[in-house]
């Protein structure tokens, strides 16, 4: 049996960059179930809700959806358990330092493996306002509308 290799993405939070400032992104292991890591090869997941929080000097995962393992049997595992995340002693005590600080919250952005093992992107970010995020949606909107144009006056049509 060949040994994987490479990356390969499972589930996205696509709204945590909407909804927060990412500051810092760290990447953890996750401890699962086999169940969960079979159902997660058949790339099912959901991000949606997942948040992260550190408790007596360890980071769990908490309302990550993995579905039920379809073959499995008696003992497969709940959807919605809470994970420990694997990460370093002094990574851990750099998250206990910042989210103590105020204001910063641990968002899942991805769930991946990597060279067969199962991943999570984990971003120290910052919660927008309302109008952060109207800015944001601004500011992208204009960035395109700007290459559009180059676009346009790199081919000749003004």
């Amino acid at each position: 049996m060949s040994k994987e290799r490479g990356q390969k993405v499972i589930a996205q939070n696509r709204k945590a960059r909407h909804n927060y400032a990412i500051l810092d992104t760290y990447e953890a292991g996750i401890a699962l179930m086999g169940t969960e890591v079979k159902s997660l090869r058949l790339g099912r997941a959901s991000l949606v809700d997942a948040f992260a929080t550190v408790d007596d000097g360890e980071v769990w995962l908490r309302n990550l959806h993995i579905p039920e393992y379809v073959l499995g049997t008696w003992t497969n595992h709940t959807p919605r358990r809470t994970r420990k995340l694997l990460l370093h002693r002094g990574e851990i005590e750099r998250l206990i330092g910042k989210t103590r600080e105020g204001g910063l919250s641990l968002v899942p952005l991805s769930l991946y493996f990597k060279d067969g093992k199962v991943k999570v992107e984990l971003a120290l970010g910052k919660g927008k306002k309302e109008y952060d995020k109207r800015q944001s949606l601004a500011k992208r909107d204009a960035e395109r509308e700007i290459s559009r144009a180059h676009g346009r006056a790199m081919k000749g049509r003004y």
